[in-house]
């Protein structure tokens, strides 16, 4: 959505791989969404099936594998609940 920061060499995977040894081969994929506002930083890989909140902060380098709530900060392998943000 409009407004959004992302840093350089972000990671944005909308794909992945089934567990199974003999589905490797195949793809599973889910959207990403970015919401208003939103700022990822440099070196953070997004997931599969993520949105990412309005305003929301994602630390450099994170790995994100959850949504992300509005207004809030995340960082951290995996991802993680760091603090609100005041709007």
């Amino acid at each position: 959505e409009d407004g959004v920061f992302i840093g350089p060499g972000v990671k944005i995977a909308t794909e992945g791989h089934p567990e199974e040894p003999e589905k490797r081969h195949s793809l599973i994929t889910a959207p990403i969404v970015i919401r208003r506002n939103a700022w990822i930083g440099a070196g953070a890989i997004i997931l599969p099936g993520v949105t990412i909140g309005e305003n929301a902060i994602v630390a450099a380098g994170a790995v994100v594998k959850k949504d992300v709530a509005d207004n809030t900060i995340v960082a951290g392998i995996p991802a993680r609940y760091i603090r609100h943000i005041n709007t």
